[in-house]
């Protein structure tokens, strides 16, 4: 039995623990783990590349009218941020998104 035990205590302690990893900044997502095993990334064509960079954009866009709002900014000036920083890569003045109120 006290065999046993020591036995699980020792693979316990030897495991790779997550808990012990430090924790990104904050802000700061940290990178995936890359693994051996992974497969490679696909041939994209140009217009899914495109697609991917357009989305890109409208995330960028909408995370800095995100920031202005958080920082107390008026909403009408946020949402001339985003109009201008959406301008050619998404339809409507919400850049993309609907919004419920």
């Amino acid at each position: 039995m006290k065999t046993l035990i020591a036995t699980v205590a020792a693979a316990c302690l030897l495991a790779s623990p997550v808990w012990a990893q430090e924790p990104a900044p904050a802000g700061k997502a940290q990178p995936a783990p890359a693994h051996s095993h992974a497969a490679p990334a696909p041939q994209l064509d140009a217009h899914t590349q495109e697609d991917i960079e357009r989305h890109r954009g409208m995330a960028r866009a909408h995370e800095q009218a995100a920031q202005c709002l958080a920082s107390g900014s008026k909403y009408d000036d946020c949402q001339k941020q985003l109009q201008t920083a959406c301008k050619g890569l998404a339809l409507g003045k919400n850049c993309g998104m609907r919004h419920a109120h």
